[in-house]
Protein backbone atom coordinates (compact mmCIF):
# COMPACT_ATOMS: atom_id res chain seq x y z
CA UNK A 1 0.00 0.00 0.00
CA UNK A 2 1.29 3.75 0.00
CA UNK A 3 1.22 3.98 3.71
CA UNK A 4 3.89 0.82 3.91
CA UNK A 5 5.52 1.93 0.73
CA UNK A 6 6.11 5.51 2.73
CA UNK A 7 6.49 4.16 5.97
CA UNK A 8 10.30 3.46 6.00
CA UNK A 9 11.01 6.87 3.98
CA UNK A 10 10.22 9.09 6.55
CA UNK A 11 10.65 9.72 10.08
CA UNK A 12 6.92 9.91 11.57
CA UNK A 13 7.64 12.56 14.18
CA UNK A 14 10.18 14.57 12.50
CA UNK A 15 9.13 13.72 8.94
CA UNK A 16 13.01 13.70 7.80
CA UNK A 17 14.22 11.10 5.46
CA UNK A 18 15.49 7.82 7.41
CA UNK A 19 16.53 5.95 4.13
CA UNK A 20 17.65 7.61 0.81
CA UNK A 21 17.45 4.51 -1.19
CA UNK A 22 13.66 3.67 -0.13
CA UNK A 23 12.72 7.68 -1.09
CA UNK A 24 14.53 7.11 -4.39
CA UNK A 25 12.35 3.94 -5.32
CA UNK A 26 8.87 5.49 -3.89
CA UNK A 27 9.63 8.22 -5.79
CA UNK A 28 10.45 6.38 -9.23
CA UNK A 29 7.15 4.29 -8.30
CA UNK A 30 5.07 6.98 -8.34
CA UNK A 31 6.40 8.52 -11.66
CA UNK A 32 4.36 9.08 -14.62
CA UNK A 33 6.65 6.93 -16.55
CA UNK A 34 6.14 4.18 -14.40
CA UNK A 35 2.25 4.51 -13.33
CA UNK A 36 1.25 3.00 -17.12
CA UNK A 37 -1.24 6.13 -17.41
CA UNK A 38 0.28 7.46 -20.77
CA UNK A 39 -1.22 6.35 -23.88
CA UNK A 40 1.85 5.41 -26.59
CA UNK A 41 2.48 8.14 -29.41
CA UNK A 42 2.59 5.34 -31.97
CA UNK A 43 -0.85 4.10 -31.11
CA UNK A 44 -2.31 7.07 -31.19
CA UNK A 45 -1.02 7.79 -34.33
CA UNK A 46 -1.89 4.56 -35.92
CA UNK A 47 -5.89 5.36 -34.68
CA UNK A 48 -6.27 8.45 -36.38
CA UNK A 49 -4.79 7.79 -39.72
CA UNK A 50 -5.85 3.96 -40.13
CA UNK A 51 -4.55 3.54 -43.80
CA UNK A 52 -2.78 6.64 -44.34
CA UNK A 53 0.63 6.59 -43.22
CA UNK A 54 2.79 9.54 -42.81
CA UNK A 55 4.63 11.82 -45.97
CA UNK A 56 8.40 12.31 -46.21
CA UNK A 57 9.41 15.78 -45.86
CA UNK A 58 11.98 18.54 -44.80
CA UNK A 59 14.48 17.77 -42.09
CA UNK A 60 14.42 20.93 -39.56
CA UNK A 61 17.78 20.85 -38.16
CA UNK A 62 18.46 22.76 -41.25
CA UNK A 63 16.68 25.84 -39.53
CA UNK A 64 16.98 25.09 -36.01
CA UNK A 65 18.79 23.67 -33.55
CA UNK A 66 18.81 19.87 -32.61
CA UNK A 67 16.30 20.52 -29.56
CA UNK A 68 13.89 22.38 -31.17
CA UNK A 69 13.99 19.94 -34.58
CA UNK A 70 13.13 17.02 -32.33
CA UNK A 71 10.18 18.81 -30.63
CA UNK A 72 8.74 20.51 -33.74
CA UNK A 73 8.92 17.44 -35.99
CA UNK A 74 6.88 15.44 -33.24
CA UNK A 75 4.75 17.16 -32.97
CA UNK A 76 3.75 19.20 -36.21
CA UNK A 77 3.65 15.05 -37.22
CA UNK A 78 0.61 14.11 -34.24
CA UNK A 79 -1.01 17.77 -34.84
CA UNK A 80 -1.83 17.17 -38.86
CA UNK A 81 -2.98 13.23 -37.79
CA UNK A 82 -4.90 15.08 -35.84
CA UNK A 83 -6.21 17.65 -38.50
CA UNK A 84 -6.98 14.85 -40.96
CA UNK A 85 -8.95 12.75 -38.51
CA UNK A 86 -11.39 16.24 -37.89
CA UNK A 87 -10.63 16.86 -41.59
CA UNK A 88 -9.41 21.12 -40.45
CA UNK A 89 -7.31 23.09 -42.10
CA UNK A 90 -6.69 26.07 -39.10
CA UNK A 91 -4.13 25.53 -35.96
CA UNK A 92 -4.06 28.24 -33.22
CA UNK A 93 -0.30 27.92 -31.82
CA UNK A 94 -0.52 29.62 -28.18
CA UNK A 95 2.76 31.26 -26.85
CA UNK A 96 4.34 30.33 -30.46
CA UNK A 97 7.39 32.30 -29.58
CA UNK A 98 9.52 32.67 -32.61
CA UNK A 99 6.98 30.18 -34.31
CA UNK A 100 9.37 27.26 -35.38
CA UNK A 101 6.03 24.69 -34.50
CA UNK A 102 3.75 27.13 -36.57
CA UNK A 103 5.73 27.98 -39.74
CA UNK A 104 6.75 24.20 -39.46
CA UNK A 105 3.08 23.07 -39.60
CA UNK A 106 2.37 25.78 -42.21
CA UNK A 107 5.09 24.64 -45.09
CA UNK A 108 5.14 20.91 -44.28
CA UNK A 109 1.38 20.65 -43.77
CA UNK A 110 -0.33 23.11 -46.00
CA UNK A 111 -2.17 24.21 -42.28
CA UNK A 112 -3.19 27.59 -42.16
CA UNK A 113 -1.86 28.67 -38.44
CA UNK A 114 -2.16 31.48 -36.56
CA UNK A 115 0.72 32.05 -34.17
CA UNK A 116 -0.07 33.87 -30.84
CA UNK A 117 2.13 35.11 -28.47
CA UNK A 118 2.13 38.08 -25.83
CA UNK A 119 5.61 39.67 -27.24
CA UNK A 120 5.83 41.84 -29.64
CA UNK A 121 9.43 40.59 -29.66
CA UNK A 122 8.58 37.29 -30.34
CA UNK A 123 6.56 37.83 -32.85
CA UNK A 124 9.18 40.22 -34.61
CA UNK A 125 11.50 36.54 -34.09
CA UNK A 126 9.31 34.83 -36.13
CA UNK A 127 9.69 37.66 -39.26
CA UNK A 128 13.33 37.42 -38.80
CA UNK A 129 13.05 33.83 -38.88
CA UNK A 130 11.55 33.77 -42.14
CA UNK A 131 14.32 36.36 -43.53
CA UNK A 132 16.85 34.04 -42.80
CA UNK A 133 15.14 31.40 -44.40
CA UNK A 134 14.96 33.62 -47.09
CA UNK A 135 18.87 34.27 -47.15
CA UNK A 136 19.77 29.99 -46.73
CA UNK A 137 16.90 28.59 -48.85
CA UNK A 138 18.99 28.32 -52.08
CA UNK A 139 21.71 26.42 -50.63
CA UNK A 140 19.33 24.02 -48.68
CA UNK A 141 18.01 22.96 -52.00
CA UNK A 142 21.24 22.57 -53.67
CA UNK A 143 22.10 20.41 -50.63
CA UNK A 144 19.06 18.21 -50.33
CA UNK A 145 19.19 17.30 -54.35
CA UNK A 146 22.69 16.68 -53.63
CA UNK A 147 21.69 14.56 -50.96
CA UNK A 148 19.08 12.72 -52.38
CA UNK A 149 21.45 11.44 -55.65
CA UNK A 150 23.93 10.43 -52.83
CA UNK A 151 21.59 8.16 -51.01
CA UNK A 152 19.99 6.61 -54.34
CA UNK A 153 23.54 6.15 -55.62
CA UNK A 154 24.38 4.44 -52.32
CA UNK A 155 21.12 2.31 -52.33
CA UNK A 156 22.18 1.08 -56.22
CA UNK A 157 26.02 -0.10 -54.75
CA UNK A 158 24.61 -1.94 -51.27
CA UNK A 159 21.64 -4.03 -52.98
CA UNK A 160 22.56 -7.08 -52.98
CA UNK A 161 22.73 -9.74 -55.73
CA UNK A 162 19.56 -11.79 -54.02
CA UNK A 163 17.45 -10.32 -51.08
CA UNK A 164 14.96 -11.66 -49.46
CA UNK A 165 11.99 -9.48 -47.87
CA UNK A 166 9.20 -10.88 -45.87
CA UNK A 167 6.15 -8.46 -44.26
CA UNK A 168 4.40 -9.30 -41.41
CA UNK A 169 0.99 -7.55 -40.58
CA UNK A 170 -2.32 -8.77 -38.98
CA UNK A 171 -5.79 -6.95 -39.35
CA UNK A 172 -7.71 -8.44 -36.83
CA UNK A 173 -9.50 -5.05 -35.83
CA UNK A 174 -10.60 -1.95 -37.64
CA UNK A 175 -8.72 1.42 -37.75
CA UNK A 176 -10.28 4.80 -36.04
CA UNK A 177 -12.23 6.83 -38.84
CA UNK A 178 -14.42 9.83 -38.57
CA UNK A 179 -17.51 7.59 -38.05
CA UNK A 180 -15.56 5.22 -35.22
CA UNK A 181 -16.91 5.92 -31.57
CA UNK A 182 -14.25 7.25 -30.30
CA UNK A 183 -15.41 7.98 -26.86
CA UNK A 184 -15.90 4.79 -26.22
CA UNK A 185 -12.41 3.74 -26.96
CA UNK A 186 -8.60 4.27 -29.12
CA UNK A 187 -9.03 1.27 -31.21
CA UNK A 188 -5.26 -0.63 -32.24
CA UNK A 189 -4.78 -0.60 -35.96
CA UNK A 190 -2.92 -4.16 -37.34
CA UNK A 191 -3.64 -5.50 -40.70
CA UNK A 192 -4.01 -8.76 -42.29
CA UNK A 193 -0.61 -11.32 -42.16
CA UNK A 194 1.02 -11.98 -45.47
CA UNK A 195 4.68 -13.00 -46.61
CA UNK A 196 6.15 -12.39 -49.67
CA UNK A 197 9.59 -12.62 -51.19
CA UNK A 198 11.37 -11.37 -54.00
CA UNK A 199 14.47 -12.64 -55.53
CA UNK A 200 16.66 -10.37 -57.40
CA UNK A 201 18.99 -12.04 -60.35
CA UNK A 202 21.84 -10.42 -62.61
CA UNK A 203 19.01 -9.87 -65.34
CA UNK A 204 17.07 -7.63 -62.80
CA UNK A 205 19.77 -6.02 -61.79
CA UNK A 206 20.09 -3.43 -64.81
CA UNK A 207 16.51 -3.24 -64.36
CA UNK A 208 16.70 -2.35 -60.82
CA UNK A 209 19.11 -0.34 -61.45
CA UNK A 210 17.29 1.91 -64.23
CA UNK A 211 14.04 1.24 -61.84
CA UNK A 212 16.26 3.01 -59.46
CA UNK A 213 17.37 5.93 -61.76
CA UNK A 214 13.67 7.08 -62.43
CA UNK A 215 13.02 7.15 -59.03
CA UNK A 216 15.35 9.48 -58.42
CA UNK A 217 14.10 11.78 -61.07
CA UNK A 218 10.98 11.22 -59.56
CA UNK A 219 12.19 12.10 -55.82
CA UNK A 220 13.57 15.05 -57.56
CA UNK A 221 11.02 16.41 -59.61
CA UNK A 222 9.04 15.70 -55.63
CA UNK A 223 11.42 17.78 -54.21
CA UNK A 224 11.15 20.59 -56.78
CA UNK A 225 7.43 20.25 -56.29
CA UNK A 226 7.56 20.10 -52.59
CA UNK A 227 9.73 23.68 -52.47
CA UNK A 228 7.72 25.26 -54.59
CA UNK A 229 5.00 24.28 -52.62
CA UNK A 230 6.49 25.77 -49.32
CA UNK A 231 7.44 29.05 -51.28
CA UNK A 232 4.00 29.12 -52.14
CA UNK A 233 2.63 29.07 -48.46
CA UNK A 234 5.51 31.68 -46.88
CA UNK A 235 4.44 35.14 -46.95
CA UNK A 236 5.84 37.42 -49.61
CA UNK A 237 8.54 39.14 -48.26
CA UNK A 238 9.69 35.51 -46.55
CA UNK A 239 11.35 33.95 -49.89
CA UNK A 240 12.93 35.05 -53.13
CA UNK A 241 12.10 32.92 -56.25
CA UNK A 242 15.43 31.51 -57.22
CA UNK A 243 15.73 31.85 -60.73
CA UNK A 244 17.77 28.73 -62.66
CA UNK A 245 19.89 29.31 -65.29
CA UNK A 246 18.95 29.78 -68.74
CA UNK A 247 20.09 26.39 -70.28
CA UNK A 248 17.65 24.60 -67.20
CA UNK A 249 14.60 26.99 -68.05
CA UNK A 250 14.65 25.95 -71.77
CA UNK A 251 14.79 22.33 -70.57
CA UNK A 252 11.56 23.03 -68.66
CA UNK A 253 8.48 21.82 -70.17
CA UNK A 254 5.71 24.05 -70.73
CA UNK A 255 3.79 22.79 -67.64
CA UNK A 256 6.52 23.70 -65.29
CA UNK A 257 7.12 27.31 -66.91
CA UNK A 258 3.69 28.07 -66.45
CA UNK A 259 4.29 26.69 -62.72
CA UNK A 260 6.51 28.36 -61.93
CA UNK A 261 5.58 31.45 -63.48
CA UNK A 262 2.74 30.89 -61.08
CA UNK A 263 4.74 30.68 -58.09
CA UNK A 264 6.31 33.79 -58.94
CA UNK A 265 3.31 35.68 -59.41
CA UNK A 266 1.88 34.18 -56.28
CA UNK A 267 5.19 35.41 -54.10
CA UNK A 268 5.27 38.90 -55.57
CA UNK A 269 1.35 39.88 -55.20
CA UNK A 270 0.74 40.83 -51.49
CA UNK A 271 0.98 40.13 -48.06
CA UNK A 272 -2.80 39.62 -48.04
CA UNK A 273 -4.13 36.61 -46.00
CA UNK A 274 -4.72 34.54 -49.21
CA UNK A 275 -0.98 34.00 -49.92
CA UNK A 276 0.38 33.48 -46.18
CA UNK A 277 -0.89 30.13 -43.90
CA UNK A 278 1.53 31.45 -41.13
CA UNK A 279 0.03 34.39 -39.46
CA UNK A 280 1.90 35.46 -36.27
CA UNK A 281 0.03 37.84 -34.10
CA UNK A 282 0.26 39.59 -30.77
CA UNK A 283 -1.92 39.13 -27.70
CA UNK A 284 -1.87 38.04 -23.81
CA UNK A 285 -4.00 34.94 -23.28
CA UNK A 286 -6.09 34.31 -20.49
CA UNK A 287 -8.51 31.93 -19.79
CA UNK A 288 -11.64 34.30 -21.06
CA UNK A 289 -10.01 35.20 -24.00
CA UNK A 290 -11.97 35.56 -27.19
CA UNK A 291 -10.84 33.83 -30.11
CA UNK A 292 -12.78 35.55 -32.28
CA UNK A 293 -11.56 38.84 -31.20
CA UNK A 294 -8.11 38.10 -32.25
CA UNK A 295 -8.77 35.50 -35.31
CA UNK A 296 -11.37 36.91 -37.48
CA UNK A 297 -12.01 34.23 -39.54
CA UNK A 298 -11.86 31.88 -37.04
CA UNK A 299 -13.46 28.54 -38.26
CA UNK A 300 -12.74 24.72 -36.43
CA UNK A 301 -9.60 24.51 -35.55
CA UNK A 302 -6.80 22.47 -33.51
CA UNK A 303 -5.25 24.45 -30.36
CA UNK A 304 -1.46 23.94 -29.69
CA UNK A 305 1.35 24.73 -27.15
CA UNK A 306 4.70 23.59 -27.45
CA UNK A 307 6.16 24.32 -24.16
CA UNK A 308 3.51 27.15 -23.20
CA UNK A 309 4.98 28.47 -19.79
CA UNK A 310 3.12 28.63 -16.33
CA UNK A 311 -0.49 29.33 -16.53
CA UNK A 312 -0.83 29.46 -20.29
CA UNK A 313 -0.94 25.43 -20.47
CA UNK A 314 -4.10 25.25 -18.10
CA UNK A 315 -5.48 28.31 -19.56
CA UNK A 316 -4.93 26.25 -22.83
CA UNK A 317 -7.25 23.88 -22.04
CA UNK A 318 -9.80 26.02 -20.55
CA UNK A 319 -10.29 27.66 -24.31
CA UNK A 320 -10.44 24.28 -25.49
CA UNK A 321 -13.05 23.07 -23.56
CA UNK A 322 -14.95 26.52 -23.65
CA UNK A 323 -15.23 26.76 -27.46
CA UNK A 324 -17.02 24.85 -29.57
CA UNK A 325 -15.04 25.64 -32.66
CA UNK A 326 -11.73 24.08 -31.29
CA UNK A 327 -11.99 20.62 -32.01
CA UNK A 328 -8.64 19.18 -30.44
CA UNK A 329 -5.94 20.46 -28.14
CA UNK A 330 -2.26 19.28 -27.89
CA UNK A 331 -0.49 21.03 -24.83
CA UNK A 332 3.03 20.41 -24.07
CA UNK A 333 3.70 23.08 -20.77
CA UNK A 334 6.93 23.89 -18.96
CA UNK A 335 7.99 26.58 -15.86
CA UNK A 336 5.94 24.86 -13.26
CA UNK A 337 7.28 27.35 -10.85
CA UNK A 338 5.53 30.44 -12.54
CA UNK A 339 2.21 28.38 -12.08
CA UNK A 340 -0.67 30.03 -9.70
CA UNK A 341 -1.72 28.34 -7.20
CA UNK A 342 -5.20 28.61 -5.60
CA UNK A 343 -4.50 27.71 -1.76
CA UNK A 344 -0.40 28.37 -1.77
CA UNK A 345 -1.57 31.21 1.00
CA UNK A 346 -3.95 29.88 2.71
CA UNK A 347 -3.41 27.39 5.62
CA UNK A 348 -6.69 26.41 5.90
CA UNK A 349 -9.46 24.79 3.79
CA UNK A 350 -10.05 27.62 1.54
CA UNK A 351 -13.25 29.17 0.87
CA UNK A 352 -13.43 30.28 -3.00
CA UNK A 353 -15.11 34.25 -3.29
CA UNK A 354 -17.05 34.12 -6.90
CA UNK A 355 -16.56 37.34 -8.56
CA UNK A 356 -19.74 39.83 -8.87
CA UNK A 357 -20.96 37.81 -12.24
CA UNK A 358 -20.86 34.88 -10.48
CA UNK A 359 -17.21 33.41 -12.20
CA UNK A 360 -14.60 32.42 -10.19
CA UNK A 361 -10.93 33.57 -10.22
CA UNK A 362 -9.30 31.08 -12.38
CA UNK A 363 -5.92 29.27 -10.99
CA UNK A 364 -2.98 27.93 -12.73
CA UNK A 365 -3.73 24.75 -10.06
CA UNK A 366 -5.25 23.00 -9.09
CA UNK A 367 -8.03 22.17 -12.36
CA UNK A 368 -9.66 19.67 -11.32
CA UNK A 369 -12.51 19.32 -9.06
CA UNK A 370 -10.91 16.79 -6.75
CA UNK A 371 -7.72 18.63 -5.67
CA UNK A 372 -9.97 21.45 -5.39
CA UNK A 373 -12.18 20.01 -2.71
CA UNK A 374 -9.10 18.72 -1.01
CA UNK A 375 -7.58 22.11 -1.16
CA UNK A 376 -4.07 21.09 -2.45
CA UNK A 377 -0.78 22.98 -2.63
CA UNK A 378 2.34 22.10 -4.02
CA UNK A 379 4.03 25.91 -3.17
CA UNK A 380 6.81 27.09 -5.54
CA UNK A 381 9.68 25.00 -3.94
CA UNK A 382 7.79 21.65 -5.31
CA UNK A 383 7.41 23.21 -8.37
CA UNK A 384 10.55 24.56 -9.18
CA UNK A 385 11.86 21.04 -8.38
CA UNK A 386 9.11 19.76 -11.18
CA UNK A 387 11.47 21.80 -13.52
CA UNK A 388 14.51 19.69 -13.02
CA UNK A 389 15.47 16.69 -15.29
CA UNK A 390 16.16 13.98 -13.98
CA UNK A 391 16.76 11.55 -17.26
CA UNK A 392 19.52 14.49 -18.06
CA UNK A 393 21.21 14.04 -14.57
CA UNK A 394 20.93 10.45 -15.32
CA UNK A 395 23.26 10.35 -18.26
CA UNK A 396 25.94 12.53 -16.72
CA UNK A 397 24.45 15.97 -17.15
CA UNK A 398 24.84 17.09 -13.60
CA UNK A 399 23.17 20.04 -11.96
CA UNK A 400 25.15 23.31 -11.95
CA UNK A 401 25.98 23.21 -8.14
CA UNK A 402 28.38 26.37 -8.07
CA UNK A 403 25.65 28.51 -9.06
CA UNK A 404 23.37 27.11 -6.94
CA UNK A 405 26.06 27.35 -4.14
CA UNK A 406 26.64 31.17 -5.01
CA UNK A 407 22.81 31.69 -5.11
CA UNK A 408 22.31 30.01 -1.56
CA UNK A 409 24.86 32.05 -0.04
CA UNK A 410 24.02 35.01 -1.57
CA UNK A 411 20.74 34.38 -0.46
CA UNK A 412 22.26 34.07 3.75
CA UNK A 413 24.05 37.81 2.60
CA UNK A 414 20.79 39.49 1.89
CA UNK A 415 19.04 38.06 4.99
CA UNK A 416 21.37 39.06 7.29
CA UNK A 417 22.86 42.04 6.34
CA UNK A 418 20.03 43.60 4.58
CA UNK A 419 16.81 42.04 6.38
CA UNK A 420 15.35 40.80 3.45
CA UNK A 421 13.37 37.77 4.10
CA UNK A 422 11.13 37.78 1.23
CA UNK A 423 11.53 39.44 -2.74
CA UNK A 424 9.58 39.37 -5.76
CA UNK A 425 12.73 39.95 -7.76
CA UNK A 426 14.69 38.05 -9.47
CA UNK A 427 18.68 37.49 -9.46
CA UNK A 428 18.50 35.61 -13.04
CA UNK A 429 21.78 34.49 -14.72
CA UNK A 430 24.31 36.15 -13.40
CA UNK A 431 26.59 33.46 -12.86
CA UNK A 432 27.45 32.99 -16.14
CA UNK A 433 28.70 36.84 -16.31
CA UNK A 434 30.37 37.05 -13.23
CA UNK A 435 34.33 36.16 -12.79
CA UNK A 436 34.34 35.70 -8.79
CA UNK A 437 32.21 35.27 -6.09
CA UNK A 438 32.61 38.81 -4.96
CA UNK A 439 31.33 39.72 -8.79
CA UNK A 440 28.29 37.55 -8.47
CA UNK A 441 27.02 39.10 -5.05
CA UNK A 442 27.71 42.49 -6.22
CA UNK A 443 25.76 42.24 -9.40
CA UNK A 444 23.26 40.46 -7.76
CA UNK A 445 22.71 43.11 -5.16
CA UNK A 446 22.78 46.01 -7.54
CA UNK A 447 19.96 43.86 -9.69
CA UNK A 448 17.67 43.82 -6.25
CA UNK A 449 18.66 47.56 -5.55
CA UNK A 450 20.28 46.83 -2.95
CA UNK A 451 23.22 49.00 -1.46
CA UNK A 452 26.31 46.65 -2.27
CA UNK A 453 29.12 49.05 -0.90
CA UNK A 454 27.27 48.46 2.32
CA UNK A 455 30.18 45.26 1.95
CA UNK A 456 33.56 45.17 1.83
CA UNK A 457 34.95 42.24 -0.57
CA UNK A 458 36.94 40.58 2.74
CA UNK A 459 32.86 40.54 4.40
CA UNK A 460 31.52 38.61 1.48
CA UNK A 461 34.37 36.15 1.03
CA UNK A 462 34.09 35.26 4.65
CA UNK A 463 30.63 34.07 3.71
CA UNK A 464 32.19 32.04 1.12
CA UNK A 465 35.16 30.18 3.34
CA UNK A 466 32.45 29.92 5.83
CA UNK A 467 29.93 27.75 4.09
CA UNK A 468 32.24 25.86 1.08
CA UNK A 469 32.98 22.94 3.19
CA UNK A 470 29.02 22.49 3.00
CA UNK A 471 28.91 22.38 -0.71
CA UNK A 472 28.28 18.69 -0.94
CA UNK A 473 25.25 18.82 1.36
CA UNK A 474 23.76 21.43 -1.21
CA UNK A 475 24.88 19.02 -3.79
CA UNK A 476 23.29 16.09 -2.31
CA UNK A 477 20.16 17.80 -1.44
CA UNK A 478 19.72 18.96 -4.99
CA UNK A 479 20.12 15.74 -5.90
CA UNK A 480 17.13 14.75 -3.90
CA UNK A 481 15.39 16.75 -5.28
CA UNK A 482 15.65 15.91 -8.75
CA UNK A 483 14.56 12.20 -7.79
CA UNK A 484 11.65 13.81 -6.37
CA UNK A 485 10.57 16.14 -9.65
CA UNK A 486 8.75 13.44 -11.68
CA UNK A 487 6.38 12.77 -8.65
CA UNK A 488 5.33 16.65 -8.45
CA UNK A 489 4.87 16.56 -12.36
CA UNK A 490 2.75 13.82 -12.42
CA UNK A 491 0.40 15.49 -9.82
CA UNK A 492 0.30 18.92 -12.13
CA UNK A 493 -0.10 16.54 -15.30
CA UNK A 494 -2.55 14.49 -13.96
CA UNK A 495 -4.50 17.31 -12.77
CA UNK A 496 -4.61 18.96 -15.71
CA UNK A 497 -6.06 15.44 -17.37
CA UNK A 498 -9.19 15.01 -14.63
CA UNK A 499 -9.86 18.34 -15.61
CA UNK A 500 -10.42 16.93 -18.72
CA UNK A 501 -12.06 13.65 -17.53
CA UNK A 502 -14.71 16.08 -15.75
CA UNK A 503 -15.68 17.93 -18.85
CA UNK A 504 -19.02 16.36 -21.18
CA UNK A 505 -17.90 17.15 -24.32
CA UNK A 506 -14.24 15.41 -24.44
CA UNK A 507 -14.68 11.96 -26.70
CA UNK A 508 -11.21 10.87 -25.39
CA UNK A 509 -8.16 12.60 -23.27
CA UNK A 510 -4.74 11.86 -22.40
CA UNK A 511 -1.33 12.11 -21.81
CA UNK A 512 1.58 11.04 -24.35
CA UNK A 513 4.79 11.00 -24.17
CA UNK A 514 6.26 13.09 -27.15
CA UNK A 515 9.75 13.85 -26.79
CA UNK A 516 13.27 11.83 -25.55
CA UNK A 517 13.02 13.25 -22.13
CA UNK A 518 16.93 14.15 -22.70
CA UNK A 519 16.36 15.96 -25.49
CA UNK A 520 13.74 18.00 -23.92
CA UNK A 521 12.99 16.78 -20.42
CA UNK A 522 9.22 18.32 -20.59
CA UNK A 523 8.33 15.52 -22.54
CA UNK A 524 4.56 15.07 -21.58
CA UNK A 525 1.55 16.45 -23.97
CA UNK A 526 -1.88 16.82 -22.61
CA UNK A 527 -3.96 15.69 -25.49
CA UNK A 528 -7.61 15.84 -26.08
CA UNK A 529 -10.27 15.00 -29.45
CA UNK A 530 -13.97 16.51 -28.92
CA UNK A 531 -17.00 14.39 -29.93
CA UNK A 532 -18.14 15.19 -33.37
CA UNK A 533 -21.47 15.89 -33.98
CA UNK A 534 -23.40 14.03 -36.09
CA UNK A 535 -24.40 15.41 -39.53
Amino acid sequence: TDESRLSSVFCEESQKVMDVQSFALAARYYSLSNLGLCTPLEELLEALRGDHQERNGIKTDEFMNNKKSHEVQVMSELVDSIASYYGIKQVIDIGSGKGYLSSFLSMRYNLKVYGIDSSNSNTHGAHERNRKLKKHWRAYESRARANLKSQKLEEVNDRPVQTEIKCESNTDEKPLNNNSDLQSQFRVTTQDSGVFTEIATPETSKQTEINLAAQTQSDEDKLSGNILDILNVLPADAVDIFTSSRRDCEELCEEEKTRRKMASLQAKASKSSESNLYFPLTSYITAETELSDIITDLEDSIMVGLHTCGDLAPNTLRIFTAKPEIKAVCSVGCCYHLLSEQYENQEVTPVVFPFADGTEEVWGFPMCQYLKDEGWCCGRNARMSACLALERVAVGQMLPTESLFYRAVLQVIIEENYGVTKSDQHVGKIFSKSSSFVDYVRKSLKKMDLDDAKLSDRCIMDYYEKYKDRMNELEAFNMLKVVLAPCIEVLILLDRLCYLKEQDNIAWSGLVKLFDPVKSPRCYAVIALKKQSCS
